[in-house]
């Protein structure tokens, strides 16, 4: 699961909700999402530093990965919190790169620039990531809002032709099932055979994350996520309004129940069941 914006819902990601998370949801994979604007990091970089630092150390106590979501929205041209992100991921590289359960996601949703404006980000902050943490893995936001650029009349062919210079690194694709259909579906499908993917952020809904579910175009989504090994992360652990979140609205300023399904809207008690249902990968 990914949380919401941290600057709104910090009230989302307590210990009592990353217990269950854990433990009833037996989730493996927990998304930190970090806004860069609206009202996030860049209005107290110290606080929202340390408070995903700790968020760290407690999905790591709860032995969930931690995917550190530099998100990064509007403007969507990465290169405009590049100071910011060189900043942010040296310090948490130098917290936290020992760990073995961290993933670095450094561009949510790029929008309205062209591949190779987003490959220069990535190819002038990863070094410096590096030189602070050589191993740990690097995700990177794909045109278009991480759509592969389909959703700016291109698709994966772009990143396919010229990948970025890096080494450990995955390309993030997000799709919302009520908007995102066909073409989107094909997209990925073909370019989990030639470059490596991370889904970190899905819902089953419309591209706002809101109306109705499509559980069953999220259900052929997450069937070939699992045909194709690739982790997905949805969207998100929180009770705001909308239908995307998960939890009825008034759950975490009550602190809970975290557990079960009684404070679940439908969306919720969808996807903690596909959680909850172990993969079967086999061994070979």
């Amino acid at each position: 699961m990914s949380t919401h914006g941290l600057q709104w819902y910090p009230q989302c990601a307590t210990g009592g909700a990353l217990d269950a998370l854990a433990r009833d949801w037996k989730a493996d994979v927990v998304r930190l999402s970090l806004y860069v604007q609206e009202g996030g990091y860049e209005t107290d970089p110290r606080r929202f530093t340390d408070l995903v630092s700790g968020l760290i150390d407690q999905a790591s106590e709860r032995g969930l990965y931690a995917v550190v979501d530099w998100h990064m929205l509007t403007p969507g041209d990465p290169h405009y919190n590049l100071a910011r992100a060189k900043t942010f991921f040296t310090e948490i590289a130098r917290r936290h790169g020992h760990r073995e359960n961290l993933l670095y996601e450094i561009a949510n949703e790029p929008s309205g620039v062209s591949w190779p404006r987003i490959k220069s980000y990535a190819e002038q902050l990863i070094p410096v990531i590096r030189r602070v943490d050589a191993e740990t893995p690097v995700l990177i936001g794909t045109r278009a809002w991480s759509s592969l650029g389909v959703s700016e009349s291109s698709d994966e062919s772009e990143v396919v032709a010229d990948p970025v210079n890096a080494a450990n690194i995955m390309y993030t694709f997000h799709f919302y099932a009520a908007s995102h259909r066909e073409e989107y579906y094909a997209a990925l499908s073909r370019a989990a055979n030639r470059i490596p993917l991370f889904v970190t952020e899905f819902g089953t809904q419309n591209y706002a994350g809101e109306g109705a579910d499509d559980f069953a175009m999220a259900g052929r989504y997450l069937d070939l996520l699992a045909e194709k090994k690739i982790s997905w992360i949805n969207w998100n652990y929180s009770d705001d309004h909308r239908s995307g979140a998960v939890f009825k609205q008034g759950t975490c300023d009550r602190g809970g129940p975290w557990a079960g399904t009684s404070s679940l809207k439908e969306a919720g008690k969808w996807i903690r069941s596909r959680m909850r249902t172990p993969d079967d990968f086999g061994t070979s």
